[in-house]
C-alpha cells in the first residue's frame, strides 16, 4: 500500500475513534447538567410525583447508558430525534427538521466569512513577508496582534456601536428568516461575519508570514537571489508553493474554529444559527437538540482538522516519492 494511501487511512480511523469519544463525552457532560426538562418545564414546585411521571413519559426514566446507545444508533442513520419541546404533544418535532433551516444559517454565515477571510489573509501575508520589518508589516503585526488578544464578544459590541448605532450602515441584530432574500441575508449577516472576519485573518496572516520568512532563508532561495532573481518573483514563484502545506493546514484549522466559533457571535447578533439554537437548547435543558448541535460542532471541526492533515500529507515529497 502507498505511503500516502496508508497515512490517509489511519487518519480517518483515529477521526472516527475520536468522534465516537466525543459522542459519549457530550452525553455524559449533558446528563451531568444540574436540573432536566422536567424542572424546567414544570417549575420548581412540582412535587416529585409530576417529575417522574412527565420523565417517564419523555423516556427519561431509563438508565443512560441505554438512551445512549438508542440516540447514538440514530445517529449513524441520520436519525437524532426528537425535541422534548414536541413530546407529549399531537404532533412531535424532528430535531433534524429543527436544525436544518440554523445549520443552514450558520453555515451562511461561514462561508461568507471564508470568502473574505482566506484571500484577505493571503494577501496580507505575502505583502508581510515581501516587506518584512518595513511599516507596513509593523502596522499589520500589531493590528493582528491586537485583533487575537481581543475577546470576540468585544469585537463585535463595537462594530455594533460604531457600524449599527453611530453610522447605521448595518442592522443592530442580525435576524434572518426562511423567506429572507439572498442578498438581504448578506446584509443582515455582514456584522457577524465582519467580527468573525477581523479575527481569523489575524491568525492566518501571521500563519502565512511566518510560513514565507521561514523559507527565505532556506539555501535554494538564497541561491535564487545570488542568481539576481527579484524578491518578489522568489517569494510568488518559489517560496509560496513550498509553504502551501502550512498554510493550508492553518487554513483548515481557522476554518474550523470559524465553524466552532461562531456561537458567541451568533448570541451576540441574535443570528438564527445552530450555535443560537445550541445555547437556548441548553438554557431549556432540551437534550435532543442539544446533543445533536454539540455533535455537529465536534464533527465538522473533527473534519476540517483531518482535512489539514490529508492535506499536510500530500504535500509531503517524502511520502510523494518514497524510497
Amino acid at each position: 500500500m502507498h505511503p500516502v494511501l496508508k497515512t490517509v487511512l489511519q487518519r480517518l480511523g483515529l477521526g472516527l475513534l475520536t468522534l465516537f469519544v466525543v459522542s459519549v463525552l457530550i452525553f455524559s457532560s449533558l446528563e451531568l447538567l444540574p436540573g432536566g426538562f422536567a424542572e424546567a418545564i414544570l417549575g420548581q414546585g412540582a412535587t416529585p410525583e409530576t417529575v417522574a411521571a412527565f420523565n417517564r413519559e419523555i423516556g427519561l426514566d431509563r438508565p443512560a447508558t441505554v438512551r445512549y446507545l438508542e440516540w447514538i444508533g440514530g445517529v449513524l442513520t441520520g436519525d437524532f430525534g426528537y425535541s422534548y419541546a414536541g413530546l407529549g404533544g399531537s404532533i412531535k418535532q424532528s430535531v433534524t427538521d429543527l436544525i436544518a433551516p440554523r445549520l443552514y444559517n450558520t453555515f451562511f454565515l461561514a462561508i461568507m466569512t471564508a470568502i473574505v477571510a482566506v484571500p484577505l489573509s493571503l494577501i496580507l501575508g505575502i505583502l508581510a513577508a515581501l516587506y518584512r520589518n518595513s511599516w507596513y508589516d509593523r502596522i499589520v503585526n500589531s493590528v493582528t496582534l491586537t485583533t487575537i488578544a481581543t475577546p470576540e464578544f468585544f469585537i463585535a459590541y463595537l462594530l455594533m456601536f460604531f457600524l449599527a448605532l453611530k453610522l447605521k450602515w448595518f442592522p443592530t441584530l442580525s435576524t434572518v428568516s426562511d423567506s429572507t432574500a439572498f442578498l438581504e441575508h448578506v446584509w443582515r449577516a455582514a456584522l457577524p461575519a465582519l467580527t468573525l472576519t477581523l479575527v481569523i485573518v489575524a491568525h492566518m496572516m501571521r500563519m502565512t508570514r511566518a510560513a514565507l520568512i521561514n523559507l527565505l532563508s532556506s539555501p535554494y532561495m538564497e541561491m535564487a537571489q545570488l542568481k539576481g532573481v527579484p524578491k518578489r518573483e522568489a517569494i510568488v514563484k518559489h517560496a509560496l508553493p513550498n509553504a502551501w502545506a502550512p498554510i493550508a493546514t492553518v487554513i483548515a484549522f481557522n476554518l474550523a474554529y470559524l465553524v466552532v466559533g461562531v456561537v458567541v457571535v451568533e448570541v451576540v447578533f441574535v443570528y438564527p444559527g445552530i450555535g443560537q439554537l445550541m445555547v437556548d437548547s441548553v438554557s431549556s435543558r432540551n437534550m435532543p437538540v442539544a446533543q445533536a448541535c454539540t455533535l455537529i460542532f465536534a464533527a465538522t471541526y473533527i473534519l476540517l482538522n483531518l482535512s489539514a492533515d490529508i492535506i499536510s500529507i500530500i504535500t509531503n515529497p517524502r511520502l510523494l516519492h518514497p524510497k
